[in-house]
């Protein structure tokens, strides 16, 4: 039986339910990540696209880089999804807009090439120098 996990944006008027066991999750270090979320690293879960749902409102879409979307909300701008050409089978959600965080652990770090020097976090966690296909 698949587990449901639903999320949304800090002042509600996004949500969404996902189907699905979230065991693919990673610390993300690039920088386009950075620029658009306004953090120091975000941390996505990987789902297969057919087990999520927007459950309430219209994301707004940002096309960050050629074939890849990043949907937030155009209210907030909180950043909830993104969606790439070369993965259509499957998005990414940011872990930290789930109504459950804390049950959602990250497996590892990805890009870290990219990482900001002075950042030190979890450093038990395997690490990729860009992300594994």
């Amino acid at each position: 039986m698949a587990e449901v996990h639903e999320g949304g944006c800090h002042c509600g008027a996004l949500r969404y339910q996902v189907d699905a066991l979230l065991d693919d999750t990673a610390h993300c270090h690039c920088a386009i990540c950075r620029r658009t979320t306004g953090g120091i690293v975000v941390t996505w879960a990987t789902v297969p696209a057919t087990a999520f749902r927007w459950l309430a409102g219209t994301p707004a879409e940002y096309h960050s880089t050629p074939g890849c979307t990043r949907y937030f909300c155009g209210n907030c701008g909180a950043q909830l999804v993104f969606r790439s050409d070369r993965y259509p089978d499957t998005l990414d959600i940011t872990i930290a807009t789930l109504d459950h965080p804390e049950n959602t652990p990250p497996a590892r770090h990805i890009w870290v090439k990219s990482r900001l020097p002075w950042l030190r976090l979890d450093p038990h966690l395997p690490e990729e120098g860009e992300e594994r296909l």
